[in-house]
């Protein structure tokens, strides 16, 4: 992958920073309601213990708390959740930066120390470099393991790696390892699945991969404008007035490339996106006062079948609102059917990784990214400044 690995570096004795993304999601009594984040980063946090560090301080960020302490906000959970999952002591720290940091970092008795939220500190992510040298000044060695932040130029992801030797995690590395060999070299047939609500989001998807994919299969709210430039129907169904051109550029563009884009034949509506709505199946056209949910399972079927053929199937966006029920069978169908596949079976992070875990599925997949803007930036081939910034691995005195 061009850059140091977390394998590549002498650990032993030295004070190792490492970034992770423990961004996850919390109930109203701020329980973690989903730990996957944490167990994802524990290969990389085992790793790192196994070469007899001299400290492993782990940092990331939670929420939104827009650079001020804002107590549910508190990293402190995920402490209590690590200290079961790695069944060790994990030191919950004051701040992120400062002295009383730095003081408990040289008298605790814990190897494993996890800072408080850096986004409590607005210069985290403005890239501040005085909080970038702070930070770096808390280790020996830096590590970024947390790719859901990898698109971010900020000071914990970026900005430190001017400060200290840098190298990736074993998530990390994984995450460029799969969506790479999707980029350059996929075993064909290679299908992709688009989904989700917008097709300005994922605009620079479809024009990275449409020479490079066999067939595009497409569902979820952004179809509706895809629908709408083909004339059909779509009711009060979501449409991107300004991106119909758009649309209608891309199917042309498609054609001419004889890459197959596959949009519903027919479709599960509804009067309103609430648990007790009505709901009725239709075909392409959908009437006045109606709206798309999920696609129908004409279209279900049809999906299944071309992706029957695929060798490898990358995955960005739900096909329906599968959060209620009533609209996630073909989310919920499709991930069935593919799970069962000989196939390389990439998952985009965000709502997709979550409708995956929703249904008990993620064991079934090849890999599940964990970054959901980062994941489609990477597909977009965009460079994302927290792997640019890691220490090249013709570098060797890390």
């Amino acid at each position: 992958m061009g850059k140091l690995t977390v394998k590549d570096v002498d650990l032993a004795g030295r004070k190792v920073l490492l970034r992770c993304d423990f961004n996850v999601p919390q109930d109203a009594n701020l329980n973690i309601a989903d730990d996957s984040r944490i167990r994802a980063s524990l290969p990389t946090i085992n790793y790192i213990l196994s070469k007899k560090p001299k400290k492993l301080i782990l940092m990331s960020h939670l929420g939104r708390p827009d650079g001020k302490v804002v107590s549910k906000y508190s990293l402190k959970p995920v402490a209590e959740r690590l200290k079961e999952l790695l069944g060790r002591e994990v030191r919950m720290s004051v701040d992120c930066i400062g002295e009383d940091v730095q003081r408990e970092i040289n008298e605790s008795r814990e190897t494993v120390l996890l800072l408080e939220n850096l986004r409590f500190h607005p210069e985290e992510e403005q890239n501040e470099p005085n909080f970038s040298k702070a930070l770096a000044g808390l280790g020996d060695i830096y590590v970024n393991d947390a790719f859901g932040t990898a698109h971010r130029a900020h000071a914990s992801t970026e900005g430190i790696t001017h400060y200290l030797s840098s190298a990736a995690g074993l998530l990390l590395e994984k995450e460029i390892a799969y969506l790479s060999k999707v980029l350059e070299k996929p075993q064909k047939p290679f299908m992709v699945i688009l989904g989700g609500a917008k097709v300005s989001d994922k605009l620079g998807v479809i024009e990275n991969l449409l020479p490079k994919a066999d067939e595009i299969i497409i569902g979820g709210g952004m179809c509706y404008t895809f629908l709408y430039a083909q004339g059909k129907r779509i009711g009060n169904s979501k449409l991107e007035k300004d991106r119909i051109a758009t649309a209608k550029e891309i199917l042309e563009k498609a054609k001419k490339q004889k890459v197959k884009i596959l949009l519903p034949i027919d479709n599960v509506i509804t009067d309103k996106i609430e648990v007790d709505a009505k709901v009725k199946t239709v075909g392409e056209n959908i009437p006045d006062g109606w709206l798309g949910a999920d696609i129908g399972p004409k279209t279900i079927r049809a999906y299944c079948a071309t992706l029957k053929k695929a060798k490898t199937i990358v995955w960005n966006g739900p096909l329906g609102i599968f959060e209620i029920d009533a609209f996630a069978s073909g989310t919920k169908k499709v991930a069935e059917f593919i799970s069962r596949l000989k196939a390389t079976t990439i998952i985009g992070g965000g709502d997709t990784a979550s409708a995956i875990i929703k249904f008990g599925l993620e064991d079934k997949m090849t890999h599940i990214s964990t970054g959901g803007g980062a994941c489609l930036e990477f597909l977009e081939g965009k460079v994302l400044p927290g792997i640019a910034a890691l220490t090249d691995s013709s570098i060797t005195n890390a």
